[in-house]
């Protein structure tokens, strides 16, 4: 999504009026959800999109972008019809922290309009490109340990893409559709750019627009850009022109409206650090097959410094979170003596390494931590690449899903792991209807489930264990062990106490 803080009118009197006149809802979602109010949002061009306007979430009571796209031709758009769902559809299937979220789509045929709104997050704190600028005003220069995390996000979201199935090519990257929010998360936006141009670029009111028409972000294309049928090497060209300029803050074009190619050179060679330099120059080569993928690039040296197994730890941390107490990391830090020895790495030919207590601060733990929860740092990088799929077939609206249930659920992916511990809660509701059960399993490989559900007397543990298994919550051969378990501590709990728990 690219987008900049709300356009308002200036000036001092009547700011009362003005807040309230914005606040106007103008248009509803068929199902009531999204609001569109009155203010319009500066879009810096996003290619297609006729107008953007501020709109509230009804259900999460947060602020989202209403966008439109008006169509000349209503013929062609009863004609486009299919293409235009299927495309919204697969949109709406991406998921990834460092993208900028699509919520919701619909069409509207009129006698007098046809259009396509769509529901897009609304990343308030503004664009890189503007934090940029501000931190060059303030004769700031760029923080290394920032670009590396800005980078590594960037690099995160594209390997995301590049690897879904089909592939997504972003095709227009550039600093002005580049978020960052204020906690530091990277967000970047006009995804479906690309998909715009190719499925109706002539069908659209007033045409689509390519970045390519602005001269000011003509450096952020490739070489090979429109030339021929062009891969995720864009992206990476791109990717590299906006990792040159936020580490020099802005590439100078001199008086001109483009920046050129010397410009582009003389801000690599700028980059005191050799790493960075030639991590950006293997971006912007000019063949493209001789660029690297995002996936290798997040392995650069340059970038590559949080250890796996301290990440996947983390990663396990914040999986399991709902087991442990509040604050346990506080907690547990305090008690450790700070001379104790944490890990030892021996060498047989020189004195070995000892890392203490000392050497972890508590505060960066937690800092880190969150940088994981918030999605700073996405497992998938450092495992094996693995295509995402993305649907092609068109599925049902969540309205539709609502009322229509399959009567023989899709067969899920088995689970393999054996349980080795479980522990269940039992608590009934006070006019005795039904029971709430909380149910804890500890899988051979040490990482934890929690399943919670409200059971019926009709319901019986050996088809709530048939069902586990369908779902691929638990293996086949731990059914029978688990009905006997749930068959126990329904027993207990009938004839106790309202709440009961029981472990085996």
């Amino acid at each position: 999504m690219t987008m900049s803080v709300p356009e308002r009118n200036s000036g001092s009197g009547g700011k009362e009026e003005e807040s309230e006149d914005e606040s106007e809802i103008l248009e509803e979602s068929p199902c009531g959800r999204w609001q569109k109010r009155k203010e319009q949002l500066s879009q810096g061009n996003v290619p297609g999109i006729e107008t953007a306007s501020l709109a509230m979430d009804t259900e999460e009571g947060v602020e989202v972008v209403w966008n439109e796209v008006q169509f000349s031709d209503k013929k062609v758009f009863k004609a486009l019809e299919d293409k235009i769902k299927e495309m919204f559809e697969n949109l709406m299937q991406v998921e990834h922290p460092n993208i900028v979220k699509f919520h919701k789509y619909w069409l509207d045929m009129r006698e007098s309009r046809a259009r396509v709104i769509f529901i897009t997050e609304y990343m308030s704190s503004g664009s890189l490109k503007q934090f940029l600028k501000k931190t060059k005003k303030n004769h700031k220069t760029m923080n290394v340990k920032a670009w590396k995390r800005w980078c590594t996000q960037i690099l995160s979201a594209l390997s995301y893409l590049h690897s879904c199935d089909p592939p997504i090519i972003h095709g227009n990257l550039t600093c002005d559709n580049i978020f960052i929010q204020h906690n530091g998360l990277i967000k970047i936006g006009s995804v479906w750019h690309r998909l715009f141009v190719n499925v109706f670029p002539e069908a659209v009111h007033g045409k689509v627009r390519h970045h390519r028409d602005e001269q000011r972000n003509l450096h952020f294309f490739a070489p090979e850009y429109g030339l021929a049928e062009d891969d995720y090497a864009i992206d990476i060209f791109s990717f590299g022109i906006c990792a040159l300029e936020m580490a020099v803050l802005e590439i100078q074009a001199n008086g001109d409206t483009v920046v050129s190619k010397e410009a582009i050179t003389l801000a690599g060679q700028s980059l005191e650090d050799p790493l960075m330099r030639e991590f950006t120059q293997s971006c912007l080569r000019s063949e493209a097959k001789m660029r690297p993928t995002a996936h290798d690039l997040l392995f650069h040296r340059v970038l590559f410094e949080v250890h796996s197994l301290k990440l996947l730890a983390a990663h396990c941390f914040i999986n399991n979170q709902y087991l442990l107490p509040e604050n346990c990391v506080e907690e547990k830090t305090k008690s450790f003596d700070p001379n104790g020895v944490m890990a030892e790495i021996e060498h047989s030919d020189r004195p070995g390494v000892q890392l203490k207590y000392s050497h972890v601060s508590p505060l960066e733990l937690d800092k880190f931590l969150e940088d994981v929860k918030n999605g700073i740092y996405p497992l998938m990088n450092f495992a094996s690449q693995r295509p995402h799929p993305i649907p092609r077939a068109l599925s049902l609206s969540q309205e539709h899903m609502e009322t229509v249930k399959t009567p023989t659920p899709e067969p899920q992916e088995m689970e393999t792991r054996k349980v080795v511990q479980m522990h269940c809660n039992l608590e009934t509701n006070e006019e005795g209807t039904k029971t709430h059960l909380s149910l804890f399993l500890k899988m051979d490989d040490k990482l934890h489930r929690q399943l919670s559900c409200d059971i019926l007397p009709t319901d019986s543990p050996k088809d709530l264990a048939n069902e586990l298994v369908h779902y691929a919550f638990i293996s086949e051969e731990d059914c029978d062990k688990l009905t006997s378990f749930l068959e126990e501590a329904l027993c207990k709990h009938q004839g106790g106490a309202s709440g009961s728990s029981i472990q085996w």
